[in-house]
């Protein structure tokens, strides 16, 4: 598997790792089970909101730690405003790359960094706790990434339909039977679904 340098410079040297002590904000998001796992702590400005400090802990591969690195680098010193606008493509982009089987460890350093500013909006009347619906469930499939071309499988058009009801989660997903990626698409977005405590059970149709 071929890596950017700028990949390994930040898997051999990450920066920022380690953990906070009382941080204003933290996630985790994840799954040793799974292969990869990342805690993000922040340390925030009451005032100005400017992440004056952040670090973090990771459990994976090469570019699991390495997106980790990046995306603390690229929060650090911005505003919880300014830091939610990086993206896994930027974060990507910012390491010269990442291979398409391993662009899901840009989602989820991204998706976790969100998820503690998102945390620290609520513990601050800075924000709500967002309604759960049918919605919900496609923003986090855009989450989901095809490893064969390291793209959501919601801007490729593989779902086909989604639909909740009574705490089941429906997604149908068009992916031929040949396809060596099915399987793995299947469990990523099982992963990313039952988080959720509003679903109950998940069913895929491929």
């Amino acid at each position: 598997m071929q890596y950017s340098q700028k990949v390994l410079d930040h898997f051999m040297k990450p920066h920022n790792i380690g953990k906070l002590e009382d941080p204003d904000a933290a996630a985790t998001e994840g799954s040793p089970a799974c292969g990869d796992q990342i805690s993000i702590f922040l340390k925030i400005h009451p005032e100005t909101h400017i992440i004056e400090d952040i670090k973090f802990q990771s459990y994976g591969c090469a570019s699991n730690i390495a997106t980790g690195s990046i995306i603390t680098d690229m929060a650090m010193g911005k505003t919880i405003e300014e830091a939610k606008d990086i993206t896994w493509k930027g974060a990507a982009e910012e390491l010269d790359g990442l291979p398409a089987v391993k662009m899901h460890c840009s989602v989820l350093a991204v998706d976790t960094l969100k998820k503690a500013i998102k945390k620290y909006e609520i513990e601050h009347g800075l924000a709500e706790e967002e309604a759960f619906t049918k919605d919900t469930i496609i923003e986090e499939l855009k989450k989901v990434i095809y490893p064969g071309v390291g793209e959501d499988i919601i801007t490729l058009k593989m779902v086909k339909y989604v639909g909740f009801e009574n705490g089941v989660a429906i997604v149908d997903v068009e992916i031929p039977k040949f396809d060596t990626h099915r399987d793995n698409v299947a469990e990523e977005i099982k992963e990313h679904l039952e988080v959720f405590k509003e679903i109950k059970e998940v069913k895929i149709t491929l």
